[in-house]
Parts: C-alpha cells; sequence; structure tokens
C-alpha cells in the first residue's frame, strides 16, 4: 500500500485528492491547520496531520511523530496555497515560504516522498500569444505579470533548483467543480440571467475538472517518465465566453441570458476600489488588481501532449459534463440552504 501525504488538504481541491488516493487503494494522510475546516475530510480512513506553517519546528516535530523511524511517504503532493490575499506580500508568504518550509521540514525529519507534486498554476507562464492564439506550452520563458504567478514562479524554481526532493510540476489552468467558488459565482450569475464579460477582444478560455485534475496527479506520481519534470493540465479545447455561457445556461434547463460586455476600464476601476474595500474588511477580494490582469488576457489555450506522452493524460469531463456535474452539486447545495 503506497502511503500519501495531502498538504493543504483542506481546501476545495484537497478533499478531493484525498478521497481519491482512498479509492486508489492508498494510506491517505492530510496536512491540515488547527483551524481547517474538516467537512469534506470525514472519511475515517483519513490521518490527519495538524501543520503550524509559520512554525518550521512544529512541523519537523509534526512529521516525526507521525510515522515511524525510517518510515515515510511515498509521495506528497504539496497543494497548500493562495489565490487571493488582502495583502499582496501574503502570495509570497503562503505560496513560497510556506512551501519552503514544508519541503525542508521532510528533509529535516528524514521523510523525503519518491515524488513530490508541487501543485503551481498556468499564471507562473504569464501571458501568450495573444496575436495568433498560439497555445501555451512550457518550452516558453516564464513571465508572470501578477503577484499571484509571481509567488508561484517563485515556488516552482525552489523546488527545481533548491529543495533537493525528486518533483513533478503541475501548471494548472482554472480549476471547476462542486464546492469551487469563484467559476460558481459565474454560474449562479447566469442563473439569474445575467452574465458578464470583460473587454472586447477575442478571449480563448481553458477549464479543468477536480476529478480530471485529481486524477492526472496521481497518474503522473505513478509514472516513471514524470521525475522532476513540469507539466500544463487543461482540457485541451479552449471556449470562448459565448460558448461557456450557452453551455452553462443549458445545464441550468436552457436558461435566457442577457450577454454584458464591460470595457477593461471600467473593470480596472471596479478592482481598485474592490480590493480597498477589501483590506479595509480585513477579507481578500475576488476582484482586485491581480484578479484584473488575469481577467485582460486574451489567450488560455494549452498544449497538454507532454502529459498525454508521459503518464496518458485524458480529460474524462469535457466542459459540457463538468458543468452539468457542477450545476447538479450548486442546485443540491441551494435546496439544502434553503
Amino acid at each position: 500500500m503506497k502511503r500519501i501525504l495531502v498538504i493543504g488538504a483542506g481546501g476545495f481541491i484537497g478533499g478531493f485528492i484525498a478521497a481519491e488516493g482512498l479509492r486508489r487503494g492508498m494510506d491517505v494522510w492530510v496536512g491540515v491547520r488547527a483551524s481547517t475546516s474538516m467537512r469534506y475530510l470525514e472519511d475515517p480512513r483519513l490521518h490527519r496531520i495538524v501543520l503550524d506553517y509559520d512554525d518550521p519546528a512544529s512541523m519537523r516535530s509534526a512529521f516525526s511523530a507521525a510515522l515511524p523511524d525510517g518510515a515515510r511517504w511515498d509521495y506528497v503532493i504539496h497543494n497548500l496555497g493562495a489565490t487571493k490575499c488582502t495583502h499582496f506580500s501574503d502570495f509570497n508568504r503562503i505560496n513560497y515560504d510556506y512551501l519552503r518550509s514544508v519541503a525542508e521540514a521532510l528533509k529535516d525529519s528524514d521523510k523525503v516522498p519518491d515524488k513530490f507534486l508541487l501543485m503551481s498554476s498556468l499564471s507562473a507562464l504569464g501571458p501568450g500569444d495573444e496575436r495568433h492564439y498560439a497555445p501555451l506550452d512550457d518550452s516558453a520563458p516564464a513571465r508572470p505579470n501578477t503577484r499571484y504567478g509571481l509567488s508561484k514562479i517563485k515556488a516552482e524554481q525552489y523546488i527545481q533548483y533548491s529543495a533537493g526532493i525528486p518533483y513533478v510540476i503541475f501548471r494548472a489552468t482554472g480549476v471547476y467543480g462542486p464546492h469551487e467558488q469563484d467559476y460558481l459565482m459565474m454560474i449562479k450569475s447566469i442563473d439569474s440571467h445575467w452574465d458578464f464579460g470583460v473587454g472586447f477582444r477575442k478571449q480563448m478560455l481553458t477549464f479543468i475538472y477536480v476529478d480530471d485534475l485529481v486524477g492526472a496527479m496521481y497518474d503522473a506520481l505513478a509514472s516513471d517518465k514524470t521525475v522532476n519534470k513540469r507539466y500544463i493540465i487543461s482540457e485541451p479545447q479552449a471556449y470562448t465566453q459565448r460558448q461557456f455561457r450557452a453551455i452553462v445556461a443549458k445545464a441550468l434547463g436552457g436558461r435566457f441570458v442577457i450577454p454584458v460586455r464591460l470595457p477593461m476600464w471600467m473593470v480596472y476601476i471596479a478592482s481598485v476600489v474592490a480590493e480597498k474595500i477589501g483590506v479595509l474588511r480585513g477579507k481578500p477580494s475576488t476582484l482586485n488588481r491581480d484578479k484584473y490582469k488575469i481577467m485582460k488576457q486574451r489567450n488560455w489555450t494549452c498544449d497538454v501532449t507532454p502529459a498525454q506522452r508521459d503518464f496518458g493524460f485524458t480529460v474524462a469531463f469535457p466542459l459540457e459534463r463538468g458543468v452539468e456535474e457542477t450545476v447538479k452539486a450548486y442546485r443540491a447545495e441551494k435546496s439544502y440552504s434553503e
């Protein structure tokens, strides 16, 4: 039985990672904060490790106490990260400093795994070709233009050049599915008959359903071709905002939707105001200057050939099926709350 540790298991994706590990017959451990909700981690077969990411010494002790001397995890998935923060400096602290502390604690406690999978982001690459719309691929130099993307490329470079741990890096496009909140906002808007798009230039969007992403993680960990490599993970097909709207409206039962296009200057002003309100309230805003740059990017088309070649990456949930599952979960949650 393979033993796996999921760092940052309490987030949207974390519960799916843990459940898939159990489904594959693994001994699954979940690393969480003391304050983390265990709503999606209730299976009694899961082993919990409470981690204080701000205290490297306590993490070393937690890792050492979790397993006897000489024992270790075969795999570690580092799913810990922040996609929005009240203060931009928090991106560096959470996405880079915490990663470094986890890696050093694993080494200091003699628990270095066979493979360490880092969940990064397509934002680590930065803007792609917006003239010919050539797909993003890992051969291009990284040029992140957001604080979030900068923190992710910094984390990648630490794992690649300084950590001394066998790694796999996933640069995932937008992840959606049950329990995710940002795409849920878009679904709720369309459910209310409104679809707000940004900018007037052509934009190509890509998505990955959470089950496809998680399945790819385990397939990559099991392959002997993935050590010390990075992969873009996305559904191979790209979609326009109009196509996305039509798919969601259909899943909602054929909703009549009014499309509204907002100019980028208006979105920028709104992002600045929303960000400042978030700072005053002490809560991160979904709309901020970092998010504005991501929304402004026109080309999210992806080349996933390396993942297909090295570990047989396929998509079981193209957007239409994935949205159907997401809407089903949204309606169930809506009925429960009512």
